[in-house]
């Protein structure tokens, strides 16, 4: 039933028992982990039933549950209120502590420069987002244009300075400052209450989280990858229905819950 349910992730009860005991700091993915991938970013929605689950997660781990997403912190906030998470926004460029303090880190200059360039170069069906501290070049819309984009997002990175990088999303490239990941915000989460002291566990979904399952691997936590594709993650879910099985699963109170709207 296990290996049917949940493929590579056939040691859930272990989880479940740490979980149960307060062991584990619960890091979430949100675009592709918790919710589907939409056509644009601003049509994703969060139904009421998981909700319900990531606040009774939230109540019933200590507070130590936090969102890790490319999104903004307002992005965030505005999807699950009125549930406010510890969270990191734009890969850890903002990050909100479980006491309510808001560090960022944004290059203002580079990032003025990759946005212009973007609007003066981009085509018909690319989508440039301002996420206000790194900017995105979706092709959700025109696939076929992924070449072009993965191209213009490189040269944009370079002119931005050596730090910067073109990161490979889902049907999109993130231009960011490379000195911020999500490794570096689970980390920091880690040396906080109520994180310190537990094992991290991690699920994403592509390659913007690649750091943040080898930080995991590094502190025997659990990375989990959702969908397909390489990964260092050490165990696997096929996509963000088997992860609300595993979410409930952590939760009993919810197993018999369907969090589709």
């Amino acid at each position: 039933m296990l290996q049917r349910l949940y493929q590579g992730f056939t040691d859930l009860p272990v989880l479940q028992d740490q979980f149960l005991a307060g062991r584990i700091a619960l890091f979430l993915d949100v675009d592709g982990t918790l919710l589907e991938i939409a056509r644009r970013p601003d049509a994703v929605r969060v139904t009421e039933p998981l909700r319900a689950l990531l606040a009774d997660l939230l109540h019933d781990n200590g507070g130590a549950v936090a969102l890790v997403s490319g999104r903004t912190l307002a992005d965030l906030d505005r999807l699950f209120a009125p549930l406010t998470f510890p969270a990191a926004g734009l890969h850890g460029i903002e990050r909100r502590s479980a006491g309510g303090i808001i560090h960022t880190h944004v290059d203002s200059a580079a990032l003025r420069a990759v946005r212009d360039y973007l609007s003066e170069h981009s085509c018909e069906g690319l989508l440039v987002e301002d996420k206000g501290g790194a900017i995105v070049l979706h092709y959700r819309e025109r696939p076929e244009l992924a070449p072009d984009a993965h191209a213009l997002a490189r040269r944009a990175a370079e002119l931005a300075g050596q730090r910067w990088e073109a990161v490979p999303g889902k049907m999109s490239v993130e231009i960011r400052d490379g000195d911020v990941g999500k490794h570096h915000a689970i980390e920091r989460f880690m040396r906080e209450p109520p994180f310190a002291g537990r094992t991290p566990a991690f699920l994403g979904d592509d390659h913007t989280d690649e750091d943040g399952f080898a930080y995991v691997n590094e502190h025997d936590g659990w990375s989990v990858h959702v969908g397909a594709g390489a990964t260092c993650a050490r165990r696997s879910l096929p996509d963000p229905m088997a992860v609300w099985r595993v979410l409930r699963a952590l939760c009993p109170r919810h197993a018999h819950e369907h969090l589709r709207a």
